[in-house]
């Protein structure tokens, strides 16, 4: 297991959002939230891109998930980000990105499942 990173989380459903973060911190690392994506770069640009891994949702309201990974990518272009999504099609616009996405969680995912595919993302891509 990686030691402790610093994650963002950025999803427009609190339950969502909770629960990611819930899981995450059990697992010993710091967790920052945003509910949209504009406050998601926001945040990413406070911390001068200092977030080890960056999760997020796709579809949201202001700005999407995608359209934040590509303006992180461009101002951090080392910034490692993971994408979740609920939708095929939404899926699709993240494989198209696939030099700054590292990977697509599909929801609803298990606990279980978010930690193993962040540990993942923080060992394979560090």
């Amino acid at each position: 297991m990686p030691a402790m990173a610093k994650l963002l989380i950025v999803e427009d459903d609190e339950s969502v959002r909770t629960l990611a973060a819930r899981a995450l911190e059990r697992a010993g690392h710091a967790i920052d939230i945003a509910a949209d994506g504009a406050q998601g770069l926001s945040l990413i640009r406070a911390a001068n891109g200092g977030y080890d891994l960056v999760v997020s949702d796709i579809r949201m309201p202001e700005m999407d998930g995608i359209e934040m990974a590509v303006a992180a990518a461009a101002l951090f272009p080392a910034m490692k980000i993971m994408l979740m999504t609920g939708y095929a099609d939404q899926r699709e616009r993240a494989e198209e990105l696939n030099g700054i996405i590292l990977d697509v969680v599909q929801k609803p995912f298990t606990l279980a499942e978010i930690r193993s595919r962040v540990e993942r993302a923080l060992i394979c891509f560090a």
